[in-house]
Protein backbone atom coordinates (compact mmCIF):
# COMPACT_ATOMS: atom_id res chain seq x y z
CA UNK A 1 0.00 0.00 0.00
CA UNK A 2 1.34 3.56 -0.75
CA UNK A 3 -0.23 7.28 0.02
CA UNK A 4 0.76 10.62 -1.92
CA UNK A 5 -0.10 14.08 -0.74
CA UNK A 6 -1.95 16.43 -3.54
CA UNK A 7 -3.03 18.88 -1.42
CA UNK A 8 -1.35 19.52 2.36
CA UNK A 9 -2.50 23.23 3.27
CA UNK A 10 -5.35 24.14 5.05
CA UNK A 11 -8.75 26.43 5.31
CA UNK A 12 -8.27 28.17 2.37
CA UNK A 13 -5.83 27.58 -0.72
CA UNK A 14 -2.60 29.27 -0.91
CA UNK A 15 -0.60 29.58 -4.33
CA UNK A 16 2.63 31.67 -5.19
CA UNK A 17 6.00 31.37 -5.06
CA UNK A 18 6.00 31.59 -1.07
CA UNK A 19 4.16 28.00 -0.63
CA UNK A 20 5.59 26.25 -4.20
CA UNK A 21 8.11 24.16 -2.01
CA UNK A 22 5.55 22.37 0.19
CA UNK A 23 2.01 22.92 -2.35
CA UNK A 24 -0.56 25.55 -1.73
CA UNK A 25 -3.85 23.27 -2.21
CA UNK A 26 -5.99 22.65 0.16
CA UNK A 27 -6.42 18.71 1.50
CA UNK A 28 -6.14 15.53 -0.83
CA UNK A 29 -4.36 12.18 -0.20
CA UNK A 30 -4.14 9.47 -2.77
CA UNK A 31 -3.91 6.14 -1.56
CA UNK A 32 -3.12 2.49 -3.45
CA UNK A 33 -3.90 -0.56 -2.35
CA UNK A 34 -1.78 -3.41 -3.20
CA UNK A 35 -4.31 -4.13 -5.91
CA UNK A 36 -4.45 -0.64 -7.12
CA UNK A 37 -7.51 0.26 -5.53
CA UNK A 38 -7.89 3.67 -5.35
CA UNK A 39 -9.14 5.44 -2.27
CA UNK A 40 -8.98 9.15 -2.18
CA UNK A 41 -9.22 10.76 1.57
CA UNK A 42 -11.37 14.04 1.53
CA UNK A 43 -11.77 16.28 -1.82
CA UNK A 44 -10.46 19.41 -1.60
CA UNK A 45 -8.38 21.24 -4.34
CA UNK A 46 -5.47 19.02 -4.09
CA UNK A 47 -8.19 16.76 -5.99
CA UNK A 48 -7.80 18.90 -9.16
CA UNK A 49 -4.23 17.77 -10.16
CA UNK A 50 -5.11 14.34 -8.94
CA UNK A 51 -8.13 14.11 -11.47
CA UNK A 52 -5.82 15.10 -14.21
CA UNK A 53 -3.31 11.97 -13.38
CA UNK A 54 -6.15 9.62 -13.30
CA UNK A 55 -6.85 10.82 -17.04
CA UNK A 56 -3.98 9.03 -18.99
CA UNK A 57 -5.58 5.84 -16.77
CA UNK A 58 -9.37 5.40 -17.84
CA UNK A 59 -11.51 4.44 -16.81
CA UNK A 60 -11.34 4.97 -13.29
CA UNK A 61 -13.14 3.65 -10.12
CA UNK A 62 -12.71 6.17 -7.43
CA UNK A 63 -13.39 5.92 -3.67
CA UNK A 64 -13.69 9.64 -2.20
CA UNK A 65 -14.01 9.47 1.63
CA UNK A 66 -14.98 12.98 3.17
CA UNK A 67 -13.92 13.75 6.63
CA UNK A 68 -15.83 16.21 6.63
CA UNK A 69 -17.67 19.36 5.11
CA UNK A 70 -15.84 22.44 5.45
CA UNK A 71 -14.77 24.11 2.13
CA UNK A 72 -11.12 23.08 2.39
CA UNK A 73 -12.33 19.81 2.27
CA UNK A 74 -14.68 19.76 -0.48
CA UNK A 75 -14.34 22.68 -2.63
CA UNK A 76 -12.46 20.62 -5.40
CA UNK A 77 -15.03 18.43 -6.03
CA UNK A 78 -16.76 19.56 -9.01
CA UNK A 79 -13.68 20.11 -10.63
CA UNK A 80 -13.00 16.16 -10.22
CA UNK A 81 -12.61 15.12 -13.93
CA UNK A 82 -13.37 11.85 -14.02
CA UNK A 83 -16.71 12.94 -12.78
CA UNK A 84 -17.97 14.10 -16.71
CA UNK A 85 -16.24 10.71 -18.16
CA UNK A 86 -18.59 7.77 -19.00
CA UNK A 87 -17.45 4.38 -17.84
CA UNK A 88 -16.22 6.37 -15.02
CA UNK A 89 -17.45 4.95 -11.40
CA UNK A 90 -17.17 7.45 -8.28
CA UNK A 91 -18.38 6.39 -4.96
CA UNK A 92 -18.46 9.28 -2.09
CA UNK A 93 -18.37 8.05 1.60
CA UNK A 94 -19.29 10.31 4.84
CA UNK A 95 -20.88 11.33 7.89
CA UNK A 96 -25.01 11.65 7.88
CA UNK A 97 -25.86 14.91 9.30
CA UNK A 98 -26.92 14.38 13.14
CA UNK A 99 -29.54 17.00 13.07
CA UNK A 100 -31.31 16.99 9.07
CA UNK A 101 -30.33 13.15 8.87
CA UNK A 102 -28.68 14.35 5.01
CA UNK A 103 -26.16 12.16 4.20
CA UNK A 104 -22.52 12.88 1.88
CA UNK A 105 -24.85 13.57 -1.60
CA UNK A 106 -25.32 16.89 0.06
CA UNK A 107 -21.99 18.01 0.10
CA UNK A 108 -22.17 17.57 -3.57
CA UNK A 109 -25.70 18.87 -3.98
CA UNK A 110 -25.11 21.82 -2.00
CA UNK A 111 -22.09 22.46 -4.38
CA UNK A 112 -23.45 21.97 -7.52
CA UNK A 113 -26.45 24.51 -7.10
CA UNK A 114 -26.52 26.50 -10.21
CA UNK A 115 -25.78 29.53 -7.62
CA UNK A 116 -22.07 28.58 -7.10
CA UNK A 117 -21.54 25.75 -10.21
CA UNK A 118 -22.91 25.48 -14.10
CA UNK A 119 -22.85 21.99 -14.02
CA UNK A 120 -25.26 19.52 -12.59
CA UNK A 121 -24.76 16.25 -11.19
CA UNK A 122 -27.45 15.18 -14.10
CA UNK A 123 -25.41 16.11 -16.53
CA UNK A 124 -22.48 14.12 -15.10
CA UNK A 125 -21.51 11.06 -17.33
CA UNK A 126 -19.46 9.35 -14.77
CA UNK A 127 -21.63 6.58 -12.20
CA UNK A 128 -21.60 8.88 -8.97
CA UNK A 129 -22.70 6.62 -5.62
CA UNK A 130 -23.10 7.51 -2.03
CA UNK A 131 -22.86 5.77 1.28
CA UNK A 132 -23.07 7.11 4.60
CA UNK A 133 -20.68 5.65 7.30
CA UNK A 134 -21.81 4.52 11.01
CA UNK A 135 -19.43 4.96 13.27
CA UNK A 136 -15.87 2.57 13.85
CA UNK A 137 -18.20 0.05 11.04
CA UNK A 138 -15.53 -0.69 9.08
CA UNK A 139 -16.44 -0.65 5.16
CA UNK A 140 -14.92 -3.71 2.90
CA UNK A 141 -13.15 -1.18 -0.26
CA UNK A 142 -12.01 -3.66 -2.64
CA UNK A 143 -8.78 -5.38 -1.23
CA UNK A 144 -8.88 -2.65 1.83
CA UNK A 145 -10.73 -2.54 4.96
CA UNK A 146 -11.84 1.44 5.84
CA UNK A 147 -12.57 2.28 9.26
CA UNK A 148 -14.14 5.75 10.43
CA UNK A 149 -13.24 7.32 13.83
CA UNK A 150 -15.23 10.79 15.21
CA UNK A 151 -12.80 13.24 16.28
CA UNK A 152 -12.76 16.60 17.76
CA UNK A 153 -14.09 19.29 15.24
CA UNK A 154 -17.04 22.15 15.32
CA UNK A 155 -18.63 19.60 12.63
CA UNK A 156 -19.24 16.06 12.14
CA UNK A 157 -15.23 14.87 11.22
CA UNK A 158 -14.17 11.76 10.49
CA UNK A 159 -10.95 10.33 10.49
CA UNK A 160 -10.14 6.95 8.36
CA UNK A 161 -8.17 4.16 9.22
CA UNK A 162 -7.12 2.54 5.90
CA UNK A 163 -5.91 -1.35 6.42
CA UNK A 164 -4.51 -3.15 3.53
CA UNK A 165 -2.97 -6.78 3.54
CA UNK A 166 -1.25 -5.83 7.16
CA UNK A 167 -0.26 -2.23 6.25
CA UNK A 168 -2.30 0.44 7.72
CA UNK A 169 -2.60 4.37 7.74
CA UNK A 170 -4.79 6.59 9.81
CA UNK A 171 -5.56 10.14 8.57
CA UNK A 172 -7.30 12.63 11.24
CA UNK A 173 -8.96 15.33 9.13
CA UNK A 174 -8.96 18.38 11.02
CA UNK A 175 -8.53 17.28 14.90
CA UNK A 176 -8.31 19.23 18.08
CA UNK A 177 -7.01 17.56 21.56
CA UNK A 178 -9.84 17.15 23.52
CA UNK A 179 -9.93 19.29 26.28
CA UNK A 180 -11.56 20.38 29.99
CA UNK A 181 -14.04 23.16 29.20
CA UNK A 182 -14.38 23.13 32.98
CA UNK A 183 -11.63 24.67 35.77
CA UNK A 184 -10.73 21.94 38.31
CA UNK A 185 -12.58 23.65 41.02
CA UNK A 186 -15.82 23.28 39.41
CA UNK A 187 -18.10 20.64 40.39
CA UNK A 188 -18.81 19.51 36.43
CA UNK A 189 -14.77 19.26 36.03
CA UNK A 190 -14.01 15.17 37.22
CA UNK A 191 -17.04 14.16 35.49
CA UNK A 192 -16.62 15.70 32.03
CA UNK A 193 -12.76 14.96 32.45
CA UNK A 194 -13.60 11.42 32.83
CA UNK A 195 -15.75 11.83 28.86
CA UNK A 196 -12.67 13.25 27.26
CA UNK A 197 -10.50 9.92 28.74
CA UNK A 198 -12.72 7.88 27.50
CA UNK A 199 -13.03 9.59 23.80
CA UNK A 200 -9.15 10.19 24.03
CA UNK A 201 -8.46 6.32 24.94
CA UNK A 202 -11.44 5.83 21.54
CA UNK A 203 -9.39 7.26 19.49
CA UNK A 204 -5.76 5.56 20.73
CA UNK A 205 -7.07 2.86 20.15
CA UNK A 206 -8.16 3.38 17.12
CA UNK A 207 -4.68 4.37 15.26
CA UNK A 208 -2.78 2.14 17.51
CA UNK A 209 -0.37 0.29 15.50
CA UNK A 210 -0.67 2.17 12.27
CA UNK A 211 1.99 2.29 10.12
CA UNK A 212 1.43 5.94 9.19
CA UNK A 213 -0.23 8.38 11.37
CA UNK A 214 -1.42 11.77 9.02
CA UNK A 215 -2.60 14.73 11.37
CA UNK A 216 -3.71 18.05 11.67
CA UNK A 217 -0.94 19.95 12.66
CA UNK A 218 -2.17 23.60 11.59
CA UNK A 219 -0.39 26.04 15.03
CA UNK A 220 2.33 25.80 17.19
CA UNK A 221 2.02 25.26 20.90
CA UNK A 222 2.14 28.71 21.01
CA UNK A 223 0.09 29.69 18.86
CA UNK A 224 -2.81 27.37 19.96
CA UNK A 225 -3.63 28.76 22.92
CA UNK A 226 -5.46 32.34 20.92
CA UNK A 227 -7.21 29.18 18.94
CA UNK A 228 -8.72 26.91 21.19
CA UNK A 229 -12.24 25.58 20.76
CA UNK A 230 -11.60 26.36 16.85
CA UNK A 231 -10.91 22.78 16.09
CA UNK A 232 -7.31 22.36 14.93
CA UNK A 233 -4.21 20.77 16.35
CA UNK A 234 -0.37 21.53 17.06
CA UNK A 235 2.60 19.80 15.92
CA UNK A 236 3.50 19.03 20.20
CA UNK A 237 0.13 17.33 20.12
CA UNK A 238 0.81 15.58 17.23
CA UNK A 239 3.48 13.95 18.46
CA UNK A 240 2.52 13.33 21.62
CA UNK A 241 -0.60 11.31 20.42
CA UNK A 242 2.09 9.06 18.10
CA UNK A 243 4.15 8.69 20.70
CA UNK A 244 1.14 7.02 22.17
CA UNK A 245 -0.15 4.84 19.66
CA UNK A 246 2.78 3.53 18.75
CA UNK A 247 2.92 4.78 14.84
CA UNK A 248 6.25 4.33 13.13
CA UNK A 249 5.62 7.70 11.08
CA UNK A 250 4.21 10.80 11.59
CA UNK A 251 2.79 13.16 8.67
CA UNK A 252 2.20 16.80 9.67
CA UNK A 253 -0.12 18.60 7.89
CA UNK A 254 -3.49 20.86 7.42
CA UNK A 255 -0.24 23.94 7.24
CA UNK A 256 -1.43 27.15 8.34
CA UNK A 257 -2.41 28.96 4.79
CA UNK A 258 -0.29 32.30 5.68
CA UNK A 259 2.63 30.46 6.73
CA UNK A 260 5.42 30.93 4.06
CA UNK A 261 7.63 27.39 3.20
CA UNK A 262 10.30 29.18 4.81
CA UNK A 263 8.02 29.36 7.92
CA UNK A 264 7.45 26.25 8.04
CA UNK A 265 11.04 24.97 7.67
CA UNK A 266 11.68 27.09 10.76
CA UNK A 267 8.69 26.24 12.95
CA UNK A 268 9.69 22.73 12.30
CA UNK A 269 12.89 22.73 12.93
CA UNK A 270 12.01 24.06 16.66
CA UNK A 271 9.90 21.48 17.25
CA UNK A 272 11.97 18.66 16.30
CA UNK A 273 15.05 20.53 18.14
CA UNK A 274 12.37 20.46 21.47
CA UNK A 275 12.07 16.99 21.12
CA UNK A 276 15.33 15.48 20.38
CA UNK A 277 16.09 12.52 22.47
CA UNK A 278 11.91 12.08 23.39
CA UNK A 279 10.97 10.36 19.63
CA UNK A 280 12.21 7.01 20.01
CA UNK A 281 11.77 5.25 16.59
CA UNK A 282 9.39 7.62 15.19
CA UNK A 283 10.40 9.41 11.99
CA UNK A 284 8.52 13.03 11.85
CA UNK A 285 7.84 15.29 9.21
CA UNK A 286 6.00 17.86 7.48
CA UNK A 287 3.43 16.94 4.33
CA UNK A 288 4.06 18.28 1.26
CA UNK A 289 2.89 17.83 -2.55
CA UNK A 290 3.80 15.25 -4.48
CA UNK A 291 5.46 13.02 -0.81
CA UNK A 292 4.80 9.72 -2.31
CA UNK A 293 5.26 7.02 0.60
CA UNK A 294 5.07 3.15 0.19
CA UNK A 295 4.52 1.30 3.47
Amino acid sequence: MKFRFWGVRGSIPAPGPHTARYGGNTTCIEVRTDADTLIILDGGTGIFPLAQSLLRQLPVSAHIFITHSHWDHIQGLPFFTPLFIPGNGVRLYGAADPVTGEGVEQVMAVQLQYSFFPVREAEMKADISYQALTMSESVEVEDAMVTPTLLNHPVINLGYRVACNGKSLFFTGDHEPHYNIYEESDAEYAEYQASIDERRKALDDAMRGVDALIVDCSYTKEEYPAKKGWGHGHFDSAIAMALRVGTKRLYCTHHEPTRSDDDLDKIFADVMARHAGQLGGLQVCLAREGLEVEL
